[in-house]
């Protein structure tokens, strides 16, 4: 079977897009190919610094011919309607066309169009060309004196020659004819810019790879990474030293070169006195280098790993000694960072803060640490923390924002302010909240487990997601400039993690939802949170506060539904489940839902589970259709007496379900939620039984209201765990 080597050199392609690219460009031409009919075995896309490359195995040599039956209008259709037919069809007239006869619908006219099968060859040479043009890079530029003409082709960095080859590989491969912005598809590439820049000759792709092998060019960017990982490894090892490896550096260093040379270079020991985190980030920001550590310590070495793109005549000294020079310079200004920062107390930064803002509606970061420190000491005695050391973290938590370190090295915020606080003499749980009040970033980041800690990110978090949710800004579909679905997840692994109650109509409270509005000072109350709440938090506001209730809260409240469901999901739970158990009121505390779903999830995998569920929805149902003829709800206890008088399975049930009914209340008081599943099971049997029977819609009214009155009996039990008319089966 034939197969396609299509490969792209272009001047550059920055390192960030190089992998996107070469899947961007697999994805467009295969695509094209299988929307056209042509299937293929395999496909793979290669980038380096200068070519995106793609070889598709197995393509037929010529598409299959196709034949498709087109109806078209009724015979004696308007002429409108005809033309089009033809038009559609690409006959001339309907002298071409079929009449077929269909006894309901009468005769109608058919085309029968039939396609021979397309060479290969000529729908590449149509495809490739509008795939370059159109090609979906970030950015992009226009080259030339073509540049300024209607339609010239733009390209991450000017196009300078395209390889494009198709055949089989027992034959010479043909030069699929197409040519893009004046530069014409042929057979010649071009190897390494300086250790092999003459032209190279190749047909078919495995003489492609070796002969960019020969030229110094490695196209597979993952072996260029293993190449430079273990080549490194190596190095460290010979001098006694542990790479400190780098999966993100990693990968933009192998798109950076495309025949990688491992150096090691060296700096002054008396550097090791900044932090490890600022070595690392200088390092690792401006020389894109890999740092190195003491065999079997934690403590760096004052070496590092540098890539070269280039194999020196003399071993790569010169290269070396002009990196050490720019990583000594850097150093120098990482030092002075240091040594300055260190001279300012966190609290003596903390007036800067006031004159940056951090929304135009949202007020300065200053406005926002003292809401962010006021919640902090409000929660600390809700997961266990010193409200003193709490709010004291929080007041200090942004401070770093306005070193000279951080200023610097944008991803050191947190850390460097940690090593701050401990060098003036902060408690450490004070030390480590200002570093791990950020956390959780990611789902695979870790979660903070200091009481302090925990206050002072959920704080943090909590003031985001109110303060966005006041001003009407939340996550539309794919967009979340703000991460506040990052946030709320955060909010979310916090307390589950770390198993904390916390129910979050009183952790978001009116205070964490203060907003300017119109230069007046508004709060947001939350009834919900309770009267007490409600009353101290009035009794604390401005005599002109704007005071309203807003549905915000539990629209905000329904928000961390949502990004429940999605942590639950991954962990393994129904999302229906959770559904059911939100459906309930005042669902607000989160570790109990969780619990809640737990109980319900290992329930419902029993028989007993299985078929209460089932009997629960039936009465449902039948509730729900009577309620809705009779205009009414059947919501009143049923007549005990009237039971015990009627069908020995209706009794029965009525029996079971008040001592279902106060076993299970008594359980979910004591929070058992797996003891209310118990007592609920027991309602299996006797529920069977009403069901086969009992006839709920007796001739005698009183005796159908008392059984719909039990049913609805039946669906108030289990609600007390659930709604179970929203779980499905």
């Amino acid at each position: 079977m034939p197969d396609l080597l299509l490969e792209l050199r272009s001047e550059e392609i920055p390192a960030r897009m190089q992998r996107r690219a070469a899947e961007d460009l697999k994805k467009l031409v295969t695509d094209a190919l299988v929307e056209r009919g042509f299937l293929y075995e395999g496909a793979k896309a290669f980038s380096t610094p200068r070519r995106l490359a793609l070889h598709i195995a197995g393509l037929p040599a010529r598409g299959e011919a196709v034949r498709e039956e087109r109806r078209g209008p009724r015979v004696g259709a308007p002429e409108a309607a005809i033309q089009g037919f033809l038009k559609g069809a690409g006959l001339a007239s309907l002298d071409e066309a079929q009449r077929i006869s269909d006894p309901k619908k009468g005769e109608f006219y058919l085309a029968v169009i039939e396609r021979p099968g397309r060479a290969t060859l000529d729908v590449l040479a149509e495809l490739l060309p509008e795939i370059i043009k159109s090609f979906p890079w970030p950015k992009a530029m226009r080259w030339g004196t073509a540049s300024a003409q209607p339609g010239a082709l733009r390209w991450v960095r000017p196009l300078q020659s395209i390889v494009a080859t198709f055949g089989p590989e027992t034959e010479t491969p043909e030069v699929v004819p197409f040519a893009v912005g004046g530069i014409a598809a042929g057979t010649v590439t071009y190897g390494h810019r300086f250790l092999a820049p003459g032209p190279i000759e190749v047909r078919r792709f495995d003489d492609y790879i070796q002969a960019l092998e020969r030229a110094k060019v490695i196209l597979d960017a993952d072996r260029r990474k293993d190449v430079i990982l273990h080549d490194a490894r190596d190095l460290a090892f010979a001098r006694g030293l542990d790479l400190v490896e780098d999966e993100g550096l990693l990968e933009e260093v192998a798109g950076l070169v495309e025949w990688p040379v491992v150096l090691m270079g060296s700096f002054d020991a008396a550097f090791l006195d900044i932090p490890a985190e600022a070595i690392r980030a200088t390092i690792r920001a401006n020389q894109k280098c890999f740092v190195l550590r003491k065999s079997g310590s934690e403590d760096l070495a004052p070496a590092f790993i540098l890539v070269s793109n280039l194999l020196a005549s003399d071993g790569g000294l010169a290269v070396t000694a002009g990196n050490e020079r720019v990583v000594r310079a850097r150093l120098s200004d990482a030092k002075f960072f240091w040594e300055t920062d260190k001279a300012i107390r966190l609290e003596d930064r903390l007036p800067k803060l006031d004159s940056i803002v951090f929304h135009e509606k949202l007020g300065t970061q200053g406005e926002r640490i003292a809401r962010i420190a006021a919640l902090a000491q409000e929660l600390a005695p809700l997961v266990g923390a010193d409200p003193v050391l709490a709010e004291r973290a929080a007041r200090l938590a942004k401070a770093d924002l306005v070193t000279e370190m951080v200023g610097e090295f944008p991803e050191l915020q947190g850390l460097m302010g940690r090593k701050y606080a401990a060098l003036q003499g902060e408690h450490g749980s004070v030390c480590a909240a200002i570093e791990e009040h950020y956390k959780p970033v990611g789902p695979s980041d870790r979660v903070p487990s200091d009481p302090v800690s925990i206050a002072v990110a959920l704080a943090d978090k909590l003031d985001t997601l109110a303060g966005f949710w006041s001003i009407d800004e939340k996550p539309t579909g794919s967009k979340d400039p703000y991460a506040l679905r990052r946030a709320a997840l955060g909010v979310i692994r916090l307390i589950l993690e770390n198993r904390i109650r916390l129910p979050l109509t009183e952790a978001v409270l009116p205070d964490a939802f203060d907003a300017q509005r119109a230069g007046q000072q508004a709060v947001i109350l939350d009834f919900s949170a309770g009267a007490e709440r409600v009353e101290a938090a009035l009794a604390a506001l401005p005599p002109d506060t704007d005071l309203f209730a807003d549905p915000r809260i539990d629209d905000l409240l329904a928000f961390f539904a949502d990004r429940l469901k999605v942590y639950l999901r991954d962990q393994g739970a129904r999302h229906d489940l959770i559904d059911a158990v939100f459906a309930l009121p005042g669902q607000d505390d989160l570790l109990m839902v969780v619990r809640r779903v737990e109980a319900l999830q290992a329930f419902l995998e029993t028989e007993d589970g299985k078929n209460l569920l089932a009997g629960v929805k039936r009465a449902s149902n039948i509730l729900r259709i009577e309620e809705k003829k009779d205009g009414r709800a059947y919501d009143a206890a049923p007549d005990s007496a009237l039971a015990a008088s009627g069908e020995p399975a209706e009794q029965a049930l009525a029996e079971a379900l008040a001592g279902a009914a106060a076993t299970a209340s008594q359980a979910i008081a004591s929070e058992d939620f797996a003891g209310a599943m118990r007592a609920l099971s027991t309602l299996r049997a006797p529920v069977d039984a009403f069901f086969q029977d009992v006839t709920v819609n007796a001739p005698d009214p009183k005796l159908r209201e008392n059984r719909l009155l039990l049913l609805n009996a039946l669906r108030a039990a289990t609600r007390a765990v659930a709604d179970f008319s929203k779980i499905e089966g």
